[in-house]
This record gives structure tokens, sequence and C-alpha cells, in this order.
């Protein structure tokens, strides 16, 4: 299907047209493209900018959505979470996972990046929403001398990557995760990460998330998780490393050097407790920087808009500077960043050539008059509820409330039900 965007303020380029053939987009210029298009949208008082990256998340995490707050990370894992996980099925996490697809892609989401369990289950929901997603099984390994192929978990990763990596026309991209070096072996580690290199696939971990986590680990090893994950082959492959709030000068050197993507989850660690990722130490040093919500339990929101206001202004706080960390830098990590961390190169940018993955926001809303600059009023000013469409691939997935490929009220009543039922 051939799409005009007419008159559109196009974040880093201005006043202009959008033509989109297909998945791809075919124009991006102040002149009107050539051709007769099947639909052309006016976009008057509306900005067109790249769609999002959730590069960090659990999405079938919305059904614990408020179920453990204002806790110690500790007593809200093993008090509340963990033996609420215990009792996930199948139909649990295909339910969640569809509201969790359903609030990305109201708010701007194009593609995340997820770590979880009943991956099937989330892979169909992503596939029926018509969303991207890099979705990976989490392992974990506590015994050294465990023959590794027999692993249920190891199993269901292999048999995921084999059945869906590349599938939906390559929306779907299937990782290997690791979940965190607290909670795996290190010849599991070997063994997955040379799997993971003989495939093809890409890693995905949990890194010096808590400054706990990140010293015991120097006192188990001598060195830090991340040089744990580094001895061991975990970033000898393409890999994202979640979290990053305690990592070292020489941590980031190393990241920087085998080419890490670092996943900024402000919100996430702030309501954790677990304190902030050093961003600009991180940026400065050469590794690229991508953004997450992490899981709905612990955010509570998968609100990518939130989360880049909240890394643009935090930084500056934290550093007490305000030139350092910018619009500029929320916007990079969570659109073109966040494609290279998922390994999609024809993706994250408004460009002839790229991926036709668009959201309109409203500059009529009126917290977004005036505009004086489009980056200015994305990082600080517009939030989630300006998004008037979201199209991935050429698709429209999203437009003016109404939902083209879900039944939201469906999506809704199955979810509530399942609740309803999951803690009798």
């Amino acid at each position: 299907m051939k799409i005009l965007f007419k008159d559109a303020e196009i974040l880093g380029y201005g006043h202009g047209n959008i033509a989109v053939d297909g998945a791809y987009i075919t124009y991006v210029g102040s002149d009107m493209p050539e051709g007769e298009f099947d639909r052309t949208i006016d976009c008057k008082n509306k900005m067109a900018m790249p769609g999002l990256y959730n590069c960090h998340t659990h999405a079938a995490m919305t059904l614990f959505r408020g179920y453990g707050e204002d806790l110690s990370l500790s007593d809200w894992l093993h008090t509340r979470i963990f033996p609420a996980e215990d009792r996930l099925t199948n139909k649990a996490v295909y339910d969640a996972s569809l509201l969790a697809a359903a609030e990305m892609i109201k708010g701007g989401t194009v593609s995340c990046s997820d770590m979880y369990f009943f991956c099937d289950q989330t892979v169909d929901a992503f596939i029926e929403a018509g969303i991207k997603a890099n979705i990976s099984r989490s392992i974990v390994s506590f015994d050294p001398s465990e023959d590794f192929t027999k692993n249920s978990r190891v199993i269901e990763a292999k048999e995921l990557f084999e059945k869906y990596h590349n599938t939906a026309d390559g929306r779907i991209k299937i990782d290997m995760a690791l979940h965190a070096e607290y909670t795996n072996v290190a010849p599991m580690v070997r063994y997955l990460s040379d799997y993971a290199a003989k495939v093809g696939a890409r890693m995905h971990v949990h890194l010096s998330e808590t400054e706990s986590e990140h010293k015991e680990c120097i006192g188990r090893n001598g060195y830090t998780p991340a040089r744990f994950f580094s001895e061991n082959g975990a970033f000898d492959i393409p890999a994202l490393a979640a979290h990053c709030v305690y990592v070292s000068d020489e941590d980031i050197a190393l990241m920087a050097e085998k080419g890490v993507t670092a996943v900024h989850n402000p919100a996430s660690n702030l309501k954790l407790g677990s304190g902030v990722m050093p961003l600009a130490s991180l940026r400065d040093g050469g590794v690229n920087v991508a953004l997450g919500t992490d899981g709905a339990a612990s955010n509570n929101a998968l609100d990518m808009m939130r989360e880049m206001y909240l890394a643009a202004i935090l930084h500056k706080g934290i550093d007490r500077d305000t030139v350092k960390t910018g619009s500029a830098d929320a916007i990079k990590m969570a659109t073109i960043n966040g494609a290279k961390a998922q390994g999609r190169d024809d993706c994250g940018a408004i460009e002839a050539g790229k991926k036709a993955d668009i959201v309109l926001l409203d500059l009529d809303s009126v917290h977004n008059i005036p505009s004086y600059d489009l980056s200015y009023t994305v990082a600080y000013s517009a939030n989630s509820s300006d998004v008037r469409l979201t199209m991935v691939d050429g698709k429209i997935l999203y437009e003016n409330g109404e939902f083209t490929t879900l039944d939201i009220e469906k999506v809704k009543y199955e979810m509530k039900n399942t609740v309803a039922h999951y803690f009798d």
C-alpha cells in the first residue's frame, strides 16, 4: 500500500512530506513526491517521528502491575513476584503480552526486547498485534556440572529460535538470554554464548542492576559482572545489557570494546531503589545506550514517552549539568540506538530506504503549544496521549484512538478475567 504523509513537521528534518510504499519509506522532503497514493494522511499540526524502541522489558509482567509496591527489591522479588510467577500459565502470559503490545503501540512503541518465560505465547501475541520484537527465554543455572543440552530452559530457547527467528517478515527475532551473573554458572554462560555465536543470535542480560549484585560478584569471582560475561563469551556476540547502574570505568571500556549496548531503565531503577545509570560516562565512553521500561511490575507503565522525559531530565540533576545530557540524547536512545541494539539496521529513522515505522504526535495538544523546536517538544512536553498514529513496516496499527489489529475491548476483558482468577 502506498501512503502519503502530507504537510508534516518531521523530527530531524522540518516541514515536509513522507512517502511510504509497502514496508519502506521511499521519500522524505519538502516537494510533493510523484505518483499516486492509496491514501493521503493530512498531517497539519502533527509531528512525524521514528517509532520508539523499548529495549528491555518483560511484557507479560503487566499481569503483576501494582501487585507488589513500596517494598525492598528483595522483598518485592521473594514475597510477591517469584511466588506469583510460579503460577504462570500459557493463557495468562498470552493475555498479558497482548495487553502489553496494545499499551506499547498506543504509546508509539514499534519494537521491544523482551526477556521472560512462556515465550511462544508472547510471540503469538506480538505477531497478532503487528509489533516488532526481539524475544528471549530467560536462562538460569546453578550446577556447573549439569548437561546443558538437557536443560529444559535451554531446550525451550533453542526451539524458540528455530521456530520463530526472523518470522513475520522479520518483525520477530529471537535472542538468547542469560538472566544475570548471580543466577548463572560460568559453564552455562559459555555454552549458551557458543550456541548463540553458532546460530547468529544476539544476547540479552541483566547487568549490575544493584550495588549488592555488583559487589557480591566481585567477591565470588574477583571481578565484575561485565567481566564475568565477557570472560565467558557472552560479549563476543552482539549483546544487550540491561540496567548497568554500577558499572565501573573498566566495565565501560570493556563494553565499548565489545560493542555491548547498555539499556537505561530510569523509572524502574528509581522505583526499586537501585540507583541511576552513569549515562554520560557510558555514552562518552563509546557505548551504545538504548532505553527501556523494564516490566510493568516495576515501572508501572510501558510508556516510552515518559521514559524519554525522565532520561532527559534525570541526569541534569544527577550531574548538576544542564548541557551534558539533553533531548537529543533521549531521542537517540529511544529510536536509532534501540534499532541498532536489536540488529535492525534498516530501522530507527525517518529516511528513504528505512522501514516505515512512523509515529504521529499531536502538536495541537495544549501542553505542546508553542513548539519552537521539535526535539524539545518530544522530550519535554509531549506524552503518550499525544500519539495519533503508530505505523510498523508500513502498516497502521493504531490511529486516532482505534487499534486496527486488535479488538481492544476483548483484550481488556480477557486480561481482567485472567487477573480475577489468577490470585484466587
